[in-house]
C-alpha cells in the first residue's frame, strides 16, 4: 500500500507540475485580456478547458508517434536510416521469374537413376569370353556384341572393354532409329526399351550417340574358329576355360537319341516341363544329336542362351549353354561340339535342359527313336 500510495503521489505531482507548464505557457499571456470585465469569466472557463484538452490529448500523441509512419517516402527513409546504422545481415535473393528456362542437365552425359552402370574392365592375357561371362553374369554374346568382337579365340590383352550391367545387347543410338525399330531389330517389346532406360519420363535418353542397353535382347551366335590342322595339339586356342567331359557318342540312325552330355538327369521330361535336364560340369562340350542344320542361336528368356539344329522333322534344342560354336543354317553332323555347358537364363546351376520337337510337338529325348 505504501507503493501504491507513493507510486500515485508522484503522478499527481507530475500531473500538476505540467499543468502549471501549460498555465505559464498559454495562461499567463492573455492574463491582461481576462482581467477585463465583461469577458473574464468566459476567457478563464476557455483557457481552462484548451489546457484540459492538451493535457488529455498528451498520451495519445506519444502512441501515434511510437507507430511506424503510413507515408510510404517516411517508411523508405526510416529503413534507409535503420539501414545505416545497423550491420547488413545476409539474406536469401530470390531469381526473378520470367526469361528462359535452361535445363539442368546434359541429356548424352546424364545416368538414369536407378540404372547400373557399364563396368569398363582391362583385359589380360588369360581373359577369354567364357571366364568373362563365368565372372560377370552376363552371356560371352553380351560381352562380344558390346564391344564389336568377332572372333572369339582373338581377345587383345591390355585393351579396355565394356561390360554390360545385365543380359542384353549395349547399342548405340543412331539418328534414324526409333524405339520400334531398334525393339524390332532385337525382338524385344518396345517397352522393355522405354522401361528399362526411363525413356517414359527421360525421353532424352534415346537420342543419336546416347549409349542404351535393350535387356534379353536377341543377339547374334558367336562362331568359334577351329585351329589350323597342322597345329600343334598344345598350340590349339582354348575356348572353354575348363576341361570339357568327353564328347556323346552319335546315335545311329533308328536308335534312341544320344544324350547331348555325359550327364546326370536332374529332372525328367513330364507334363509341367517340355524336356530332360542334364547336370556336367561348366564348360562341358554339348554335342548334337542329329546330322542337321542349325535353326537357331542366340539368347531367350528364361532359356538363356540356347542352340537349336533341325533334321527333318526333328528339332533339337538345348538351353543355358555358356557359349554356342556354330550359327544359323550352318551344316552339323552327329557328335559335333555345338555349343557348352553354362548357366545362362533361369538356373541353379550348370546343366542342359533338352528339348526334342517332332512335327512341333514336344516329345521325351530319351523315347525318340531317329
Amino acid at each position: 500500500r505504501r507503493i501504491a500510495s507513493g507510486v500515485a503521489a508522484r503522478a499527481a505531482e507530475r500531473f500538476e507540475r505540467s499543468t502549471h507548464r501549460v498555465r505559464s505557457l498559454l495562461i499567463d499571456p492573455i492574463k491582461p485580456i481576462t482581467s477585463v470585465g465583461p469577458f473574464r469569466p468566459a476567457l478563464r472557463i476557455g483557457a481552462n478547458a484548451f489546457v484540459a484538452l492538451i493535457v488529455v490529448s498528451l498520451p495519445f500523441a506519444s502512441s501515434a508517434a511510437s507507430r511506424p509512419a503510413s507515408d510510404p517516402g517516411a517508411a523508405v527513409g526510416a529503413a534507409a536510416s535503420s539501414a545505416e546504422r545497423l550491420p547488413e545481415a545476409p539474406r536469401a535473393q530470390v531469381e526473378a521469374r520470367g526469361g528462359t528456362i535452361t535445363a539442368g542437365r546434359n541429356p548424352m552425359t546424364v545416368a538414369a537413376e536407378g540404372i547400373r552402370p557399364i563396368v569398363a574392365y582391362t583385359l589380360s592375357t588369360k581373359d577369354t569370353l567364357g571366364s568373362l561371362s563365368n565372372y560377370f553374369g552376363v552371356s560371352p554374346e553380351a560381352i562380344a556384341y558390346a564391344n564389336g568382337v568377332t572372333d572369339p579365340a582373338k581377345l587383345e590383352a591390355g585393351k579396355q572393354i565394356a561390360i554390360p550391367p545385365v543380359e542384353g545387347a549395349l547399342y548405340t543410338v543412331a539418328a534414324d532409329d526409333t524405339v520400334e525399330s531398334v525393339a524390332a531389330r532385337f525382338k524385344v517389346d518396345p517397352d522393355v526399351i522405354r522401361t528399362y532406360n526411363h525413356l517414359y519420363f527421360e525421353p532424352e535418353h534415346f537420342a543419336p550417340g546416347q549409349r542404351i542397353l535393350v535387356q534379353g535382347a536377341a543377339l547374334p551366335a558367336l562362331v568359334y574358329q577351329t585351329a589350323d590342322a597342322q597345329m600343334a595339339e598344345a598350340e590349339k586356342p582354348t575356348v572353354i576355360a575348363r576341361a570339357a567331359a568327353p564328347a556323346a557318342t552319335a546315335a545311329q540312325r533308328g536308335g534312341t537319341l544320344a544324350w547331348p552330355v555325359n550327364g546326370v538327369i536332374t529332372q525328367n521330361f513330364w507334363s509341367g516341363h517340355t524336356g530332360v535336364d542334364l547336370a556336367a560340369p561348366y564348360g562341358s562340350g554339348l554335342a548334337s544329336s542329329v546330322d542337321g542344320v542349325v535353326s537357331a542361336t542366340g539368347w531367350v528368356a528364361v532359356g538363356g542362351l540356347r542352340v537349336c539344329i533341325t533334321s527333318g522333322t526333328l528339332e533339337e534344342c538345348y538351353y543355358h549353354t555358356g557359349a554356342v560354336f556354330v550359327s544359323p543354317g550352318q551344316q552339323v553332323a552327329k557328335g559335333q561340339i555345338v555349343a557348352s555347358i553354362g548357366m545362362t537364363g533361369v538356373t541353379t546351376g550348370p546343366h542342359v535342359h533338352w528339348e526334342t520337337k517332332i512335327n512341333g510337338v514336344f516329345q521325351n529325348p530319351l523315347g525318340v527313336i531317329w
